[in-house]
């Protein structure tokens, strides 16, 4: 290794929640001099492409996705697919490790960053190199979710959610192993712990996790994420250039999550209520093929214009920094918090379950940065006036609660953006990603 740099390759989960936060570390540490090789499904190489700042460091590697049985063909990543079928997707994958092995020795790596590829660690101890489990959830989901010790306290939850804890603890997640283990097993085996967050925000968290795994844990700073080098559409973009700042609600939720027909209809009549004009970026619902056939009826007409449905991917990082977007209804992945905490946009969070829930309590009652949709206690269903009341509660600039979540999000945010605050995490990160390996190498 030379002057402190090292090659890095990296092999996130099979989906763009999962892929777009690792280019953007990638895009940090190649900043720093470090050769990055990303591994990526074919198909998926160009929806990263705009993402990459350093192609000069920054090299992908297409890894051709085995078929399964099951898949539809040329399926690659989660998005391509129901829910119902991403343990397919997880099967698939898992039988690119020969591939993965053959191409990490051959690029002659100093470390591999992975995290549902339980494997990898195994085929690093091979190959003799390390291997960083590089986690996009927040540190305090693992905590809570994954750690040797935890006891999840159901009574801090609705029964609705506590049920989906338990089905998706249990249920198998590729092959013969469930998401929960596969985790913990990726967790436990890999040499470090890496996760984007900062010891300001997350550093309780992370300090428990690193009593609990016994390992190294690397922050690599605040969740700030880079811009593509793209442009905005020119259709989204002279539809928001329309209304005046801080007047249109975006609602996205990921590219995995798909809500039942009744409740995606409930969640635009919740919108229309508003009388706000809005942007709503959605899978197509659970059983239909066609968003458009899931629109209630009448609504686009009665909406004249005001509100715009997409069933496709969007450029949701400059959707969320354009000035007329003042509201952000969010499922609560923690990519799209990332994004939203940097902008000013006003926080509606309505998880969709896992992770997501945790992640909707840490904004909503730790850091109070947004209000949660209030849902059914037992079924866990939302109705068209609970979306429209938490809308208009965030978005009261005389009201209290939209005052104090206003408050908030600035104070969070002006210390994610503080260019000094992420310049010195990186270097950290950086040294000590260095460090680590120059000791491995010494051993």
């Amino acid at each position: 290794m030379d002057e402190r740099k090292c090659h890095i390759a990296m092999y996130p989960w099979f989906a763009l929640g999962h892929l777009t936060p690792y280019i953007h570390i990638a895009n940090m540490l190649a900043k720093k001099g470090h050769m990055i090789s990303f591994l990526v499904p074919t198909n998926t190489q160009y929806k990263l492409e705009p993402f990459n700042h350093h192609p000069n460091l920054i090299s992908f590697v297409p890894i051709t996705v085995p078929h399964v049985e099951g898949l539809p063909l040329g399926a690659e990543t989660t998005s391509d697919v129901p829910s119902s079928l991403h343990p397919l997707i997880m099967t698939a994958m898992d039988k690119t490790e020969k591939v993965v092995e053959r191409l990490l020795q051959d690029l002659m790596v100093d470390v591999v960053f992975f995290d549902l590829a339980h494997w990898i660690p195994n085929v690093c101890r091979r190959i003799r190199v390390k291997s960083v489990n590089y986690c996009v959830i927040s540190p305090v989901t693992v905590a809570y979710v994954f750690s040797p010790a935890r006891q999840t306290d159901w009574s801090k939850f609705h029964a609705h959610e506590a049920r989906d804890f338990t089905s998706r603890s249990n249920m198998k997640f590729g092959g013969d192993i469930t998401l929960i283990e596969r985790a913990y097993i990726g967790l436990s085996l890999s040499d470090a712990l890496a996760y984007n967050a900062s010891r300001e925000l997350e550093g309780p968290f992370s300090d428990y996790l690193r009593t609990q795994f016994h390992k190294p844990v690397l922050l690599s700073g605040p969740m700030v994420t880079d811009l593509p080098s793209t442009t905005l559409t020119e259709n989204l973009s002279s539809w928001l250039d329309r209304y005046n700042p801080g007047s249109v609600i975006y609602c996205a939720f990921g590219s995995e999550c798909a809500l039942t027909p009744a409740q995606f209809q409930e969640l635009l009549l919740g919108l229309e209520l508003t009388r706000m004009p809005f942007l709503a970026a959605l899978k197509s619902p659970v059983g239909m093929n066609s968003i458009d056939d899931a629109i209630p009826e009448g609504l686009l007409e009665r909406l004249e214009g005001r509100g715009l449905v997409y069933g496709g991917w969007v450029q949701q990082n400059l959707i969320l920094q354009h000035g007329s977007v003042g509201c952000f209804v969010t499922h609560c992945g923690w990519g799209s918090l990332s994004e939203a905490l940097v902008n000013k946009c006003r926080l509606v969070l309505l998880p969709n379950g896992g992770d997501q829930v945790i992640n909707s309590r840490i904004m909503s009652e730790v850091y109070g940065v947004g209000i949660e949709v209030q849902k059914g206690e037992e079924d866990g269903v939302f109705i068209k006036m609970d979306v429209f009341e938490a809308v208009k509660k965030v978005m009261d600039e005389d009201g209290e609660v939209g005052k104090e979540v206003k408050d908030k999000h600035e104070r969070i945010r002006e210390f994610l953006v503080n260019k000094e605050v992420k310049s010195a995490y990186i270097d950290s990160f950086s040294h000590e990603l260095q460090d680590f390996l120059e000791s491995y190498h010494e051993d």
